[in-house]
């Protein structure tokens, strides 16, 4: 009798085995180790556990603390997914005791002084050392060579401050645990922006910061028209009186929203005076912004008035920033909490014509880690006073999904299809129906978030903002309530009426538990690991086998790991075993419906994005992927694309070896770049970026060498 060697084959989806890289990270990144490195989660299965037990302990008794982590436990088994500071920390205080459970903030507003500037970045560094990421607007700094009559100078401008917050992020993130991340967001109308614009030119400069412009509505407008676009900043009583300024001069003087009004000139409609420091057209500006971004990927775009329109907190916010990702437009610290359900653990019978999505079982999990992220904001570990403050008062969290490029494959969809345009908007649409039903009973059971408990006064601002109360004869000097505020006059809420009138009405009467409850993360790492990688929040898959540049402590250079998409997986385990991406043998080539980011145009990206934007109440983090030969002709059309379709954010990502390495890399873009490296002795050797060579006792791809060095973050991990 021959020797049989056996192994399992996988049924369904939940029976594909992770890949390596996906258990590596976990290990690296999620998993609970003693100080002395030896693990507490023998298998990820001990750390849904964990996280289950530490989210039920939130529960008023015994007896609704054992149901509920009964119920939390199998929603982490059937493809919820807190989000990594989430995974990580919670249940993990023996070990880990100056740890968050939040992924990110954004930071008390920057004042115009120096006392201000230097104490928020002692508030960054611990932020940044409880393990949260952190977002700051830098253009409420007063521009380059403008002068300061306290200290008799002229000042150095924002970037110059923003180099020191830089340096900041990189020595407290550089002492270990998970790394910083940092948001600058600057407005497109502050004298200084063209220098923001062109900040990360400089090799190795403001690399700890995603960059990004808020956007306004009246830059659009000046573009569309290409008319004139004033450069201005806010001005104070003296500095109208010294100047001799005519306020109602409009060459000037303009007069825009301002995030802080505190000893500024402002009217009665909480618009801020602001002096004209020079004027250009728009058109070259936006052309400046597109170059830019095609060649560096930033910055990116955030239309901030949009942002503001749709915010559930329009009548207490002014938002300016965001988390360092994008998808969570935030108040001065206010926080980023997230969690996404994995939508790939959704599809019966994948790849078949009998492919279905169980909506059912969607709407199951989506309920439960509601409740789960709303206990999280018990257990947020915060280390600012006005953080917590700010969470326990707004509960505000951001459930969204990933996978959905890996979801539509296995239902034979391809992305950007009319099809996937269709799920993608019922998807958002079933999530949000769903959390805003939990928000309610959870409301009922333990009260709605303080704010909307508040009364509130009417302001002239709040009718400008919303006419419609002047309808409903609401007068200034009239008392609200937040919720109604919430409920009646939310943008978002309003359009939430129109499918379900009735939950919009209890939620005015009742309040809701939380103000914000959906966006949409990037979930990069937290995908490829615990969702096996799956697509990456709301992207397509990046490729079907491409390689991720990992940050790993002890190495000198990033190391390049080798990962294939989820649905390639589970393609070859249900359907075909020697299936390969991009294969001459027709019995080895996948179907059509399996593409990437690079077969999907701009337009389609834009479209999927405007589809699941319509019921997200935050925003979404999501990056246009275009080949390096894409024209910039028609790249450029991308982001007054995005604009009309009403987005509140916009990224692309076009690799560009001139510029530096980014997180995600194909093969056929590192054999078709070369890299170029001058000896001691001044010779020169090229080397293909897939190359490895052995530099300084370790092995590196020249690639990575090369970014690391140019960079200077060679040895710094």
């Amino acid at each position: 009798m021959k020797s049989v060697q056996l192994k399992s084959v996988p049924t369904g989806v939940a029976d594909i085995p992770l890949q390596d890289a996906s258990m590596d990270i976990w290990d690296k990144k999620y998993r609970l180790k003693r100080k002395d490195g030896v693990p507490v989660d023998a298998v990820i299965d001990d750390t849904y556990q964990r996280v289950a037990r530490a989210l039920s302990e939130v529960e008023a008794t015994p007896e609704k603390q054992a149901y509920w982590h009964e119920q939390f436990l199998w929603a982490l088994r059937h493809g919820a997914i807190p989000a990594g500071r989430i995974t990580s920390n919670a249940g993990a205080l023996e070990h880990k005791p100056a740890t968050s459970t939040i992924n990110c903030t954004v930071s008390g507003t920057i004042q115009d002084s120096m006392d201000n500037i230097l104490e928020r970045v002692h508030e960054a560094g611990l932020t940044l050392k409880a393990g949260c990421g952190i977002g700051y607007e830098f253009s409420t700094l007063r521009p380059k060579g403008a002068y300061v009559s306290g200290a008799g100078a002229y000042t150095s401008g924002p970037l110059s401050f923003m180099d020191i917050y830089d340096k900041m992020c990189f020595t407290v993130s550089s002492a270990g645990g998970r790394r910083g991340a940092q948001m600058a967001t600057f407005d497109v109308g502050h004298p200084d922006v063209m220098d923001f614009i062109r900040a990360k030119r400089e090799d190795g400069r403001l690399r700890q910061f995603n960059l990004s412009l808020l956007i306004t509505q009246e830059f659009m407008d000046a573009v569309n028209r290409d008319s004139e676009w004033k450069l201005a900043f806010p001005l104070n009583e003296q500095e109208v009186e010294e100047e001799g300024l005519d306020l109602y001069d409009a060459n000037q003087v303009v007069w825009r929203e301002w995030p802080n009004k505190n000893g500024y000139v402002a009217n009665e409609a909480g618009l801020v005076a602001c002096k004209v420091y020079k004027t250009i057209r728009a058109q070259r500006l936006w052309d400046m912004i597109m170059t830019s971004t095609y060649d560096f990927a930033e910055p990116g775009f955030i239309l901030i008035d949009k942002v503001n329109e749709m915010n559930n907190n329009w009548f207490v916010e002014n938002v300016r920033a965001t988390n360092p990702c994008g998808e969570q437009p935030l108040p001065p610290y206010g926080s980023c909490l997230l969690g996404s359900v994995n939508l790939t653990k959704f599809v019966r019978s994948p790849f078949t014509d009998e492919a279905f999505f169980d909506w059912d079982e969607f709407n199951k999990v989506v309920a439960i880690i509601t409740r789960m992220l709303d206990n999280v904001v018990e257990i947020n570990g915060l280390p600012l006073e006005q953080q917590r403050n700010e969470i326990m008062s707004k509960r505000r969290h951001g459930m969204g999904f990933l996978g959905l490029g890996s979801t539509l494959t296995m239902l034979r969809m391809k992305y950007g299809s009319d099809t996937s345009v269709e799920f993608t908007e019922k998807v958002s649409r079933e999530l949000a129906l769903s959390g805003w039903r939990v928000a309610l009973d959870l409301a009922k059971e333990k009260g709605p978030a303080p704010i909307l408990e508040e009364d509130f006064e009417v302001t002239a601002e709040m009718l400008r903002k919303r006419p419609e109360m002047k309808r409903d004869g609401y007068q200034v000097g009239d008392s609200i309530k937040g919720k109604v505020l919430h409920a009646r006059y939310s943008r978002y809420m309003q359009q939430v009426a129109d499918v379900a009138p009735e939950l919009v009405d209890h939620l005015a009467e009742t309040g809701a538990r939380f103000t914000h409850h959906s966006s949409i993360a990037p979930t990069g790492t937290i995908s490829l690991s615990l969702a096996n990688n799956a697509s990456n929040g709301i992207e397509p898959s990046f490729a079907h086998h491409y390689f991720r540049n990992v940050i790993r402590e002890g190495r000198k250079t990033k190391e390049k790991v080798g990962v294939y998409s989820f649905e390639l997986l589970a393609y070859r385990g249900l359907i075909n075993a020697d299936a390969t991406p991009n294969a001459e043998d027709e019995s080895k080539q996948l179907p059509d419906y399996f593409i990437s980011a690079d077969d999907i145009s701009p337009k389609e990206h834009v479209d999927i994005q405007a589809a699941a934007q319509k019921w997200v109440d935050s925003s979404i983090s999501k990056t246009a992927n275009v080949p390096t030969d894409y024209p910039f002709a028609e790249f450029k059309d991308i982001y007054r694309y995005a604009y009309d379709q009403g987005l509140k954010g916009c990224t692309t990502f076009r690799f560009n070896p001139e510029a530096f390495q980014g997180v995600l890399v194909k093969e056929k873009d590192l054999e078709s770049t070369t890299y170029q490296f001058t000896l001691e002795d001044g010779t020169s050797v090229q080397l293909k970026g897939n190359e490895e060579v052995e530099y300084d006792g370790e092995t590196h791809t020249a690639a990575n060498l090369y970014d690391a060095l140019k960079e200077g973050y060679y040895g710094k991990f």
